[in-house]
């Protein structure tokens, strides 16, 4: 679960490392007021979980209070779109903080190395950059330490890794220090990802997170209460975030074929056989087992919402969820949303044949298998 940069920065400030002066708010009032206790030098940002912010027009310097409110009103409640979020978000908070003097720009970050299955820091003098850019231009200029699960990580290792990326012999100490601490935060917040950039350089030689991104494993959201209001929005996707809010496992996947299915495995195998018959899924959708009616409703709904679905492969093998709920669910979406795509259902197991009786005499088209539902629904989109 993603984190907002204000949070980032709480949380890193919270084990020691030095971050800008600034606070979060939704007033542009209240922003005219911040700026001028941090002196009116001041830079705006927009906190929306998606990349490309600054590209988007969410992110701006300034030089006094009353401009920094202008622009906070201007872009409170505007949608950001941006290359990597085409679909846009609404800008409901921004972060206004004092500027940084940035002398250097550095990359420090600590996340899961899924090969070695390690934590990893990841160290670069060639912060600023879109760090996927630096390992494909200049892989040499990116030092990696893995972190050992029962000792950690040693200062010698810490030394070394710092000389190897160059950074300056002024930096050098502080940068140690700082790695250390995120590590510790890393471990104690149940992190999956930490990530400064830039770690700015000062031209009076002070090392300070100027920019911070963490993400936080689900999993453990129950020993930390605070960043619960932030799960259903953590989601760059705007579909994602809705499905989130509804506490629906969805995950979009950009084909034209949307599925639907009971269970993470046989949603799996809905996406595998898709892509056997020639098409290409539109996403990730788990309605959970006891799926009743009204939530099977919600799931079609959540599917729909992507222009880009053509047709619909509903995927159901009853267990504890019945088939005739399912068969309700579908009904009632059809009733009440407007469904204009090809829907193949295939249900299986408890209640299938109340519920493919209920589907009779309609527009869906049965199937009997997850293969042949795979075919049809593939051969209807076209």
């Amino acid at each position: 679960m993603k984190l907002h940069e204000y949070q980032s920065k709480d949380v890193l400030a919270k084990y020691g490392v030095p971050v800008p002066r600034g606070e979060v708010t939704s007033d542009p009032a209240e922003a005219k007021a911040l700026a001028e206790r941090l002196g009116g030098n001041v830079v705006v940002k927009a906190q929306v979980l998606m990349g490309g912010r600054g590209k988007a027009g969410g992110v701006k310097l300034f030089e006094n209070a009353d401009d920094a409110a202008s622009f906070a009103k201007e872009l409170i409640g505007k949608k950001l779109v941006s290359i990597q979020n085409p679909d846009g978000m609404i800008v409901e908070k921004i972060l206004v903080a004092e500027t940084v003097d940035i002398a250097k720009e550095f990359y420090v970050a600590v996340l899961l190395d899924r090969a070695t299955q390690k934590n990893l820091v990841m160290l670069s003098a060639e912060g600023g950059m879109e760090i996927e850019q630096v390992a494909e231009e200049k892989p040499e200029a990116i030092v990696r330490i893995n972190v050992d699960p029962a000792w950690g990580v040693h200062d010698y290792e810490l030394r070394k890794a710092v000389r190897e990326a160059n950074i300056p012999k002024e930096a050098q100490g502080q940068m140690v220090s700082m790695i250390k601490k995120l590590v510790k935060a890393y471990i104690e917040e149940d992190a999956e990802m930490i990530e400064i950039n830039p770690c700015a350089l000062t031209p009076d030689g002070k090392l300070i997170a100027a920019d911070a991104k963490v993400s936080i494993d689900e999993n453990a959201l129950f020993r930390h209460r605070e960043f619960a209001d932030t799960q259903s929005d953590s989601a760059e996707d705007p579909i994602e975030a809705e499905a989130a809010k509804r506490g629906i496992a969805y995950v979009r996947l950009g084909g034209e074929i949307g599925i639907m299915g009971n269970g993470a495995g046989l949603v799996m195998c809905s996406l595998d056989e898709v892509s056997a018959a020639g098409g290409k899924a539109a996403n990730f959708m788990d309605v959970g087992g006891g799926a009743q009616a009204e939530r099977v409703k919600g799931c079609v709904e959540l599917v729909l919402m992507d222009p880009n679905v053509k047709g619909l492969m509903i995927n159901i093998f009853g267990g504890i969820t019945r088939g005739e709920e399912v068969a309700k669910g579908i009904l009632s979406a059809f009733e009440q949303l407007d469904v204009n795509v090809p829907v193949v259902a295939r249900i299986e197991g408890t209640g299938a044949a109340e519920g493919l009786a209920l589907l009779q005499n309609t527009t869906i088209v049965p199937a009997s298998t997850m293969q042949e539902a795979a075919q049809k629904i593939v051969a209807l989109t076209r």
